[in-house]
Formats: C-alpha cells, sequence, structure tokens
C-alpha cells in the first residue's frame, strides 16, 4: 500500500481533529478600529460597504457589495515598502507566496500588560522565552500576546488614547533592532493597532518596528486575535493579504494550524 502524502494526512488531520484551524483575523467592519493620527498627517480610511443589490431590482437573483478600506484597516499585512527605511522593498504583491506560510513562536506578555497599557518587550523577556522553549523559528513569525485583543470590540478601549497620546504595548526600541537584524524571524505580529508600541512616536527613532523591520526587509501583521488558543511553539501560521499591486499592505484573512493531541 502506498504512503499517504504529507496533504493527505494534513487534511485527514483537520477533518478528524488533530489539527485545530485557529482564525487569527479580526472580522472587518464599518466598527473596525482604525489608527489615528495627529493633523496634519493624511488619515486611513474606516472599511465602508456600499451595496450594488441585494435581491432587488438592482440584481435579481444575487447580493454583492463594493467596499473602500485603507489599506492598514483592521487585521493587516505591512509590506516593507509601507515604510521610508523599506521604499525600495517589496510591495505587498510582491511577497513571495512561500513566505505566507510560517511557523510561530507566540511570546505571552497578557498578565504585564494587563497592570502596563505601556509595557515594552525588551531582548532579555526574549531570551528568557528562547531559555525555555528553544530558539526563535527560522523563518518564522514572531507573535506577541498581550491580550489587547480583547478590546477590539471598542474603538476607545483599543485605541486607549489620552491627551498624551496611545496607550498600547510593543516592543522597545533596542528589542525592535534585535528583532530586524539578528533574529531569524520574518516579521512580526501583534494584537494592537500597529506594529509599535502606543509611544512609539517618542522613541528614537520613531516607530522603530516600522523603520527597523520593514527597512530589513521583515514584514508585520496586525490586529491579530485568539493568540491565546496558540502554544508558545509548534503552530504554523498561513497569511493571506489582498495582492494590490504597488499596494504597502492589505487587511489579511490570518489562519493558523495547531496539532492537538
Amino acid at each position: 500500500m502506498p504512503q499517504p502524502s504529507v496533504l493527505t494526512a494534513l487534511l485527514a488531520g483537520v477533518r478528524g481533529g488533530a489539527i485545530e484551524v485557529v482564525d487569527l483575523t479580526t472580522p472587518l467592519s464599518s466598527a473596525t478600529p482604525v489608527i489615528q493620527l495627529p493633523p496634519p498627517f493624511g488619515q486611513t480610511q474606516p472599511f465602508e460597504l456600499d451595496e450594488i443589490s441585494r435581491y432587488d431590482d438592482r440584481g435579481p437573483a444575487w447580493y454583492w457589495n463594493n467596499f473602500r478600506s485603507g489599506e492598514h484597516t483592521g487585521t493587516h499585512f505591512d509590506a516593507p515598502v509601507h515604510w521610508a527605511t523599506g521604499r525600495d522593498l517589496a510591495d505587498i504583491a510582491s511577497v513571495p507566496a512561500a513566505r505566507l506560510v510560517a511557523p510561530a513562536a507566540v511570546l505571552d506578555f497578557s498578565d504585564e500588560a494587563a497592570v502596563d497599557p505601556d509595557f515594552l518587550v525588551e531582548i532579555d523577556h526574549i531570551r528568557a522565552w528562547e531559555a525555555a522553549h528553544g530558539p526563535l523559528p527560522e523563518g518564522g513569525w514572531l507573535l506577541l500576546r498581550t491580550g489587547w485583543d480583547a478590546r477590539a470590540d471598542s474603538a476607545e478601549e483599543f485605541l486607549n488614547a489620552d491627551a498624551k497620546g496611545p496607550h498600547t504595548p510593543g516592543l522597545s526600541p533596542e528589542c525592535a533592532r534585535w528583532v530586524a537584524e539578528e533574529s531569524p524571524v520574518i516579521g512580526l505580529g501583534v494584537e494592537t493597532v500597529g506594529t509599535d508600541a502606543g509611544r512609539a512616536h517618542s522613541f528614537n527613532p520613531a516607530f522603530p518596528c516600522h523603520s527597523h523591520l520593514l527597512g530589513s526587509g521583515k514584514y508585520g501583521l496586525t490586529q491579530l486575535r485568539n493568540l491565546g488558543a496558540l502554544p508558545p511553539t509548534g503552530a504554523v501560521v498561513f497569511a493571506g493579504p489582498l495582492p494590490i499591486v504597488t499596494g504597502s499592505g492589505a487587511p489579511a484573512r490570518v489562519l493558523a494550524l495547531v496539532e492537538r493531541s
């Protein structure tokens, strides 16, 4: 008897429940929180649906919509060209398809972020995680769990801004540089509205995750949810952005495969 193929075994695992498919995507609607920049900077477009027809005189047998959205609205994928440091690098349509499937390391700082919304991950935090779980995966994602997805249904709580600006967790400038230049991962995934911490406008450089990672040809995934359903190691992430030609990023459906005993 021929041995079953790897793909056949994968499908059997999914159908039989040995492999769980975890949806890491925030549903996209007009209520989805979007990043707010101070004047005079341009603002991203919130998601909008414009009905074309719905089983009526405009189209008796079909329902469909046009939509408007910023590239960086909801769960989305940042391409290197999104930031000035990566201006000569890949647009979202040029990200190699093979890089859209990658292993994940999940670092959980939800307890720390619950106490301090400005919590910053340092290199030593990652080193401590590696001591417990092994090295970050070559060609994989570093996924930062902070519990922030629990706030996603309220734009006010999710953005968490006051007169001094937003307060959300993220990487320190030194850690962002290390992840970009020294770690083996292809990118950073977060539960917050952007890959940078809320206070990153005042860091040196400003917005270091964008500056360092995208400038190094790496990627960002934002507004993820359900990271608490993933183990520290072993999950495989499928990140599927819209391949917008010349686009700086795109909304994405992000899934993870998790092997269950």
